[in-house]
């Protein structure tokens, strides 16, 4: 059961990065903050990284790296993606490297943080 939870999460949570990336939103207040946008990014792929990643810990019953580090590239080509799309079909939006940067951060943390949790299960197996 908590498989299935955890993989729609996981799925809600990709469809929704799409929606808050690709949609028109007006009358948005502004926060105010520079570079705020690259905050929501980091925070947006470092979810998706550890909501994917946790679905296949409990699925394999491990925690595999490799597959943490092949849903970070995953994060990585559907950041780069959404920024693609921005660019080609929406007039209020436009693609910026930098958050692509962003993402692949959040990403990168998300796997640091597999990494630590792996070590530390496997010190306490000891």
């Amino acid at each position: 059961m908590l498989k299935k939870v955890t993989f729609s999460f996981a799925v809600g949570w990709t469809v929704l990065i799409a929606v808050l990336c690709l949609v028109k939103f007006t009358d948005l207040p502004s926060i105010g903050v520079s570079g705020a946008d690259k905050y929501v990014h980091f925070t947006l792929h470092f979810v998706f990284t550890m909501l994917w990643g946790y679905h296949f810990w409990l699925k394999l019953n491990e925690i595999a790296l490799p597959k943490i580090v092949v849903i970070v590239i995953i994060s990585l080509c559907y950041g780069i993606l959404i920024e693609i799309l921005q660019e080609k079909f929406t007039t209020t939006r436009h693609a910026d490297a930098f958050d692509v940067l962003a993402n692949f951060g959040g990403a990168l943390l998300a796997l640091v943080l597999f990494v630590l949790i792996k070590r530390r299960k496997q010190q306490t197996t000891r």
